[in-house]
């Protein structure tokens, strides 16, 4: 299956949604007929055109789709990039996330065992993921999904195209899986569910875990599950393998942190200039090197193949080592209470 790749617009939308969507009231509405609209009746005759969508039934949604202002105030100001590893990791390292992550384990073990067998992926990265994006399951968002995408399709000329082709995809998933395209919830911009899948995103790798026949992301912890794995499996996660460590770093070989989270130089070579990792990893393996703006300072971790995987659900670096951190944070303490019990 084609890799898809998540545009840098959503990197922050998990940590707004955090910070803003769980204050925020309900969705403003404003009264804006789209139906009327020329750019919004030539996308209606690209989809009747290009999938054979019955024009009717697109506009009788357009018709009663109500312009999302809060989405488009909170696109135009993302909070992530003014945020220091100190503060971004004070939001999501929490006793509370962690001990729901717990709970949320020893609920969905079946599920998450199954998961890992089949995927290779370890239940607490699944956990973790879950976590940061909804604190699983319960801050999914209150938008309706096409109202959302809708507005900024056509009332946000940064990404429009962006979120039209969502529109797409989101209009040709409630076929496929026959759901009632106006009832659907989501994030401002269009992320669905416990694991936040943009609608592309959801075609291509969201699955039916439980085998009831659907891919559930709003009444069902399963599939969630499943996807989450699906997903990083599809993107290349090396099962069993480390993702990141803290390194110890000299000072000419700091120049050598990168931006770029795809692994290009080897092991060895980071130790022959001074790149030391606290964990054991193996000389050949590729890694990046990361520095971060910690509590007590810089901070330089040496990421691998995993570590690049999970930027590929969201590409910010606090966002993979806030799910790296948590779920290390998850699995400790569930080991520990399952070896009590």
């Amino acid at each position: 299956m084609k890799k898809q790749k998540i545009p840098k617009i959503l990197s922050a939308l998990s940590l707004y949604a955090v910070l803003h969507l769980g204050l925020m009231p309900a969705p403003v509405s404003a009264d804006e007929n789209y139906s009327e609209r020329p750019d919004v009746k030539q996308f209606i005759n690209e989809m009747h055109k290009e999938h054979g969508y019955d024009k009717a039934v697109i506009l009788a949604w357009m018709k009663g789709v109500k312009q999302q202002k809060t989405a488009l105030e909170a696109i135009a100001r993302p909070a992530e990039g003014v945020l220091t590893w100190k503060k971004y990791r004070k939001i999501f390292l929490t006793s509370k996330r962690i001990n729901k992550g717990v709970q949320f384990w020893k609920k969905n073990a079946e599920f998450l065992s199954r998961a890992e067998k089949e995927f290779g992926v370890s239940a607490e990265f699944i956990v973790a993921i879950i976590g940061v994006e909804t604190f699983y399951g319960k801050r999914a968002g209150n938008y309706p999904v096409l109202d959302a995408l809708t507005t900024l399709g056509f009332d946000y000329p940064p990404r429009g195209e962006f979120f039209k082709k969502q529109l797409k995809h989101y209009m040709l998933m409630v076929r496929e899986e026959k759901l009632d395209a106006k009832k659907l919830t989501g994030s401002y911009a269009g992320a669905m569910g416990m694991p936040q899948f943009i609608p592309s995103s959801f075609r291509s790798y969201a699955i039916d875990f439980d085998g009831n026949g659907v891919r559930d992301f709003w009444n069902s912890s399963a599939d969630p599950i499943g996807s989450v794995a699906n997903y990083f499996s599809k993107h290349g996660w090396r099962a069993g393998e480390p993702v990141i460590s803290r390194a110890v770093v000299e000072n000419e070989a700091k120049k050598m942190a990168s931006k770029k989270m795809k692994p290009h130089k080897s092991v060895i070579e980071y130790k022959r200039q001074g790149v030391k990792p606290v964990k054991a990893f193996k000389d050949k393996a590729q890694a990046t090197l990361l520095k971060l703006d910690g509590a007590d300072g810089e901070e330089y971790w040496l990421g691998l193949n995993n570590f690049y995987v999970i930027t590929r659900y969201n590409h910010s670096p606090l966002y993979a080592m806030a799910v790296y951190q948590l779920s290390q944070a998850i699995s400790t303490k569930y080991n520990a209470q399952i070896n009590v019990n």
